[in-house]
């Protein structure tokens, strides 16, 4: 609606100069062009509140294609995105929705983003949330991914306590940071450079770009539903209605 007021604006602008709507850009002469642009300019500085409706136009446009291009990737890759060997998941592993949450430990809005978290799995005893670990803040940010992929694999019981306490936590996440969390739930510093040592996670951050690329993913947190992507941390009642939508229509969001 908003739009639609802006453009109609616009052409009632347009009409004034006694010109037309329909008359072709190249049928005007330069005198002409030049009264076009200045009832414009007048009308735009006396109505600036337009250019906030084509600003809200406008993003709703990018959203919506961003949202087209990830539906699309969905759909051709379910199984990295949902069932991937390198993630693990918290709530309910037979739940009847799946969320992913895309994150890095050095991300200032997922640690915002943690009582999202929080509310969602306390509040909903069949979700599946999916913990896709996307370190894309720099070299700390891969090294502490490379402790939490050693965490995963040695003591996997531990890593939802760990994920959560690293996340959590003030300062920058890095490598010694990361193993200190590790270290003080009790795994063993030497088996967890060793594990680091002959497993590093190059192909488990490989999927996880590869995946974001393709969806239009570019920053965290960001967050897949169905076949819709969120992105952003839009708080935790945006998600809860996806989800409530998926349960209700299929999708996550109804018609």
């Amino acid at each position: 609606m908003k739009f639609s007021l802006a453009s109609a604006t616009l052409a009632s602008v347009i009409a004034l100069t006694g010109l037309g709507v329909s008359a072709p850009a190249h049928a005007l002469d330069d005198q002409q062009k030049k009264e076009i642009g200045a009832f414009i300019k007048e009308y735009l500085i006396e109505n600036p509140e337009i250019m906030l409706e084509v600003q809200d136009a406008l993003e709703r446009k990018q959203y919506e294609v961003r949202n087209a291009k990830a539906s699309e990737a969905v759909s051709s890759n379910q199984k990295a995105l949902f069932e991937s060997k390198f993630d693990m998941s918290l709530g309910n592993p037979s739940g009847d929705v799946t969320l992913v949450e895309f994150f890095d430990y050095n991300c200032g809005y997922c640690k915002r983003a943690m009582g999202d978290m929080d509310d969602i799995l306390n509040s909903d005893k069949n979700i599946r949330v999916v913990l896709k670990e996307f370190p894309i803040l720099g070299p700390e940010s891969l090294e502490a991914h490379k402790v939490s992929n050693a965490v995963k694999l040695i003591a996997p019981e531990k890593y939802p306590e760990f994920q959560r306490t690293l996340l959590g936590s003030t300062g920058r996440a890095n490598e010694a940071s990361a193993i200190e969390v590790a270290t003080s739930l009790g795994i063993d510093e030497a088996a967890l450079r060793k594990s680091m040592e002959e497993n590093p996670n190059t192909a488990q951050v490989q999927e996880a770009y590869t995946l974001a690329n393709s969806l239009g993913i570019t920053g965290t947190p960001s967050y897949i539903i169905g076949t819709e992507a969120v992105f952003g941390a839009v708080g935790a009642a945006p998600l809860k209605e996806k989800i409530a939508n998926m349960r209700t229509c299929g999708k996550a969001t109804c018609s």
